[in-house]
C-alpha cells in the first residue's frame, strides 16, 4: 500500500484499539447454526479420510461433533467426491448428528455447482477457482485487468446462482499461498493482494444479491495473517459490508508449535473484537482441533464489550481519541518495530526481544535447576552449555543461590535486595515505580528495571523519571483486556516520544485453579482435574495471544511470563515459541505443515514427526510440509525447503518456490532433502548428547 492509503486506514479495522469490543458482523445462515451477528464464536474442523471412504469420514466428523465441532469441512476435488456428500449427510443425519456440512473447492467450479444443492455451505478459494498458477508476473493494462474480472464472473456466477436458489452459504476463503499469478503481479505477495483476491469475488457476490457469505484470509505467516484480515475488515467498510470473518491459520504445525503460532494470529483478532468462526489448523487429528479453538475463544464469552459495539456498515468512522491516534509511526496493516533506545548494548534498538523466567521460588543450591532456563550443567566438568532456547534475564526476587551462575545469564533482584549485595555482577535491580523515583535510589546497575502500568503514565511525576540510557520498564497489568491496557501504554509511549525499552510482563498464576475446558481430544474438561500437559497448553494459547498481539505491531523488547505452579521449561519454551511465531527471534527449525486432509498423499503426522526428528537441530531454517499441491508451493513462499506430496508414493521437493526434484519415493524424500540442505551449504550435523 502506498503511504497515504495507510495513514487513511489507521486505526479502522476495529471498533476500539483501547477496549474489547466485539464487532457485530451480518448474521448468515448455515443449516441450523447461524454465525455472526450476535451468534456465539463458532468451532469448525476439516476431516481428514477420503471422501469416497463414507463411513470413515461420517466416524471421523462425529468424533468430530463431539470434540466441539458445530460444522464439518470435507474436500471435494472432483464431482464424485461432491456427490458422495449426500451419502455422508444422509448417514449422518440418520445417526442424530445435524451439525452443517462444508464442501472444500479448490479447482473444481463444477464440483462446487454440484456440492452446493447438497451441503450448507461452500468454501472456494479465489486463487484457484478461476485462475491456474504458473508464477508469471504479467503487466495487465486496466482493460485487460478489467476482461479478466468479467472472465471470472462467468466462471463464479453459476456458482453463486445455485447457493441463491438452494440457501447454500458460501466462504471466500484467501489463502496467501495461493494467490493467482493475476493478482500477484498487480499486487505482490501482500495483504494487500490478498483482500483484492476475496473482494473481486465478494463484489460479484453483492452484484448478484447474494449475500450469504463467509470471508477468510489464511496464512502461514500469522503476521501477514493478522495485516490481512484487519485490512479486510477496513476494506470491507468502507464498501458497506460486514461479513463474517472465519479465523485460522493455515499450515500451523503439530504440538506446541501450532497451537502457539494459532494463537498469535488467531487470539490477536479475537482481543480486537474480530472473528466469527474459528479452526485450528493442527497436523493432528481433526477431533485435537476443536479442544483448542473452543479455549482460544472462551476467554471472550464472558468479556464484556465497550461502550463502543456498533454495527459497523457504513465508512463514516468516528474520530480515533487521542491515545488511537498515533502518528506515523504505527500502521495495523504493516509491521514496523517500535523504535527504542538500546540499553546496555543488550535490550532494545536492533536487540531481539530478550526472555525474563522466574526461579525465585526455585531450588538455588542446585546448578541443575537452570537446564529448563537452557543453562545446561555437567556436574563432571563443573560447568554450563548454552541450548538453542536460553534466557537471558532470571528473576530470583529476594532469594540468593548458593551457586555460581554462568557468565552470559543476567540476574534479577527486587530493588532492596539487590541494593545489599556484596557482588553485582551481572545482577541488575528492579524497582517500584515510586523506589525508582524515590531521591535517594540507586540507579548506578547498567540496567534499572521498573515495574509500571498504563496508568504510571497519568502520574504527574512520571515526567521527572530519571533516564541515563539504562533504564527499562516492566509493563504489567491486571485488567481483564489485558492486551489492550498494555497497548495503550505504548501508544501514550509514542505519543510522548518515549524510546524507552519495555519488557513485557503477564501473569497467569489463575491457571493451575482454572475450570476452563480443553482437552485434546475432548469438548470439556475441568482444569481443577486436568493434568499439567493440559494446563501448559492453556499457557500457550493465552500468552500467545496476549503478548503476540503486541509483538506482531513491534511492540515489546522482552517477554516475561509468570505462570506460578507451571514448569519451568514449559515456560522457557512457551516464551521463544511466542517469539518464533511472531518472527521476532529465530531459536529453531520453523515446520509449516498442512493439517491434512482427503486430498493428502501421505500420512502427514508421522511424515512431519519423521522430518522434524532428523532437522529439528537447524535452527532459523523453514521447511514446508504439505499433503497436496493445492496450497503446496505458494504457502511455502515463506519457506526455505518443500515437501510436498506430488502422487501415490511421489514426493516434490522444494528449494522455496523452485521444484528441485520431482518423483522421489517416500522411501528416498527425506535423504534427498537432506542432500539438497547439504548442497545449499545450510546443513550441520546434529550433536550428539
Amino acid at each position: 500500500m502506498n503511504a497515504d492509503a495507510v495513514k487513511q486506514l489507521k486505526g479502522r479495522y476495529c471498533n476500539s484499539l483501547t477496549e474489547y469490543s466485539r464487532f457485530v458482523t451480518r448474521e448468515v445462515k448455515i443449516g441450523d447454526v447461524p454465525l455472526g451477528g450476535n451468534n456465539p464464536i463458532r468451532i469448525q474442523s476439516m476431516t481428514t479420510t477420503d471422501t469416497m471412504d463414507t463411513i470413515g469420514t461420517v466416524e471421523q466428523s462425529i468424533r468430530m461433533i463431539e470434540a466441539g465441532c458445530e460444522y464439518i469441512r470435507i474436500t471435494a476435488p472432483s464431482i464424485k467426491e461432491a456427490q458422495n456428500l449426500a451419502e455422508i449427510k444422509k448417514q449422518l443425519r440418520m445417526r442424530g448428528y445435524n451439525a452443517p456440512l462444508v464442501a472444500d473447492i479448490h479447482f473444481t467450479p463444477n464440483a462446487a455447482e454440484v456440492a452446493a444443492r447438497i451441503v450448507e455451505k461452500v468454501r472456494v478459494n479465489p486463487g484457484n477457482y478461476a485462475d491456474k498458477k504458473r508464477f508469471d508476473q504479467i503487466d495487465y493494462t486496466d482493460a485487460e485487468y478489467q476482461g479478466e474480472l468479467e472472465r471470472i464472473y462467468q466462471k463464479f456466477a453459476p456458482l453463486v446462482n445455485i447457493c441463491k436458489e438452494y440457501g447454500t452459504a458460501m466462504r471466500i476463503g484467501t489463502n496467501h499461498g495461493s494467490l493467482s499469478d493475476r493478482i500477484m503481479s498487480r499486487y505482490g505477495d501482500t495483504p494487500q493482494g490478498m483482500v483484492e483476491s476475496a473482494m473481486e469475488f465478494i463484489r460479484i457476490c453483492e452484484l448478484l444479491n447474494y449475500r450469504n457469505l463467509v470471508v477468510s484470509m489464511k496464512s502461514s505467516n500469522p503476521q501477514v495473517m493478522v495485516q490481512a484480515y484487519r485490512l479486510l475488515v477496513e476494506t470491507m467498510v468502507a464498501e458497506g459490508m460486514n461479513y463474517p470473518l472465519h479465523l485460522g491459520v493455515t499450515e500451523a504445525g503439530d504440538g506446541e508449535d501450532g497451537r502457539i503460532k494459532s494463537a498469535v494470529g488467531i487470539g490477536t483478532l479475537l482481543e480486537d473484537g474480530l472473528g466469527d468462526t474459528v479452526r485450528v489448523s493442527l497436523t493432528e487429528e481433526p477431533e485435537a482441533e476443536a479442544p483448542v479453538a473452543i479455549a482460544l475463544v472462551e476467554r471472550y464469552s464472558k468479556r464484556k464489550s465497550g461502550s463502543q459495539e456498533v454495527q459497523r456498515t457504513e465508512s463514516k468512522n468516528t474520530t480515533p481519541s487521542p491515545v488511537e491516534r498515533v502518528g506515523e509511526r504505527y500502521s495495523p496493516y504493516e509491521y514496523k518495530r517500535r523504535e527504542t533506545t538500546e540499553a546496555n548494548a543488550f535490550i532494545g534498538g536492533h536487540m531481539v526481544p530478550r526472555v525474563v523466567v522466574d526461579l525465585s521460588q526455585a531450588n538455588l543450591k542446585d546448578p541443575s535447576i537452570l537446564n529448563d532456563a537452557g543453562y545446561l550443567y555437567s556436574p563432571i566438568l563443573d560447568k554450563y552449555n548454552m541450548a538453542e532456547q536460553s534466557v537471558d534475564f532470571v528473576y530470583l526476587g529476594d532469594s540468593l543461590p548458593s551457586f555460581t551462575f554462568p557468565g552470559n545469564l543476567k540476574q534479577l533482584y527486587n530493588y532492596r535486595t539487590w541494593v545489599g549485595l556484596a557482588n553485582k555482577f551481572l545482577c541488575h535491580p528492579v524497582f517500584t515505580l515510586d523506589e525508582y523515583l524515590d531521591s535517594s535510589a540507586d540507579r548506578s546497575s547498567p540496567l534499572n528495571l521498573v515495574r509500571v502500568t498504563a496508568n504510571d503514565l497519568m502520574r504527574e511525576d512520571f515526567a521527572n523519571l530519571p533516564n541515563h540510557g539504562s533504564l527499562v520498564f516492566v509493563l504489567e497489568t491486571d485488567k481483564a483486556h489485558g492486551m489492550a491496557d498494555q497497548r495503550t501504554f505504548f501508544f501514550k509511549l509514542m505519543e510522548l516520544g518515549l524510546n524507552t525499552p519495555v519488557i513485557v510482563k503477564r501473569s497467569y498464576d489463575f491457571i493451575v485453579d482454572s475450570t476452563s475446558t480443553i482437552d485434546h481430544g475432548k469438548s470439556t474438561m475441568d482444569y481443577g482435574r486436568s493434568t499439567m500437559d493440559q494446563r501448559v497448553t492453556l499457557l500457550q494459547l493465552y500468552a500467545a495471544t496476549d503478548m503476540g498481539a503486541l509483538l506482531v505491531d513491534g511492540f515489546g523488547d522482552g517477554i516475561w511470563i509468570d505462570a506460578p505452579g507451571l514448569p519451568t521449561q514449559a515456560i522457557t519454551s512457551t516464551s521463544f515459541g511466542i517469539l518464533q511465531a511472531t518472527r521476532s527471534r529465530i531459536s529453531k527449525t520453523e515446520y509449516i505443515s498442512c493439517p491434512s486432509c482427503g486430498r493428502t498423499l501421505f500420512d502427514l503426522m508421522i511424515t512431519t514427526q519423521m522430518i522434524r526428528s532428523r532437522t529439528s537441530h537447524l535452527k532459523g531454517l523453514k521447511i514446508g510440509i504439505m499433503g497436496c499441491i493445492v496450497n503446496g508451493p505458494g504457502e511455502m513462499a515463506d519457506a526455505d525447503y518443500g515437501y510436498v506430496g506430488s502422487g501415490t508414493d511421489r514426493i516434490t521437493l522444494y528449494r522455496g518456490k523452485e521444484v528441485v526434484k520431482k518423483n522421489v519415493t517416500s522411501e528416498n524424500a527425506l535423504d534427498e532433502l537432506i542432500n539438497i540442505i547439504r548442497e545449499d551449504g545450510n546443513w550441520i550435523e546434529p550433536v550428539e548428547n
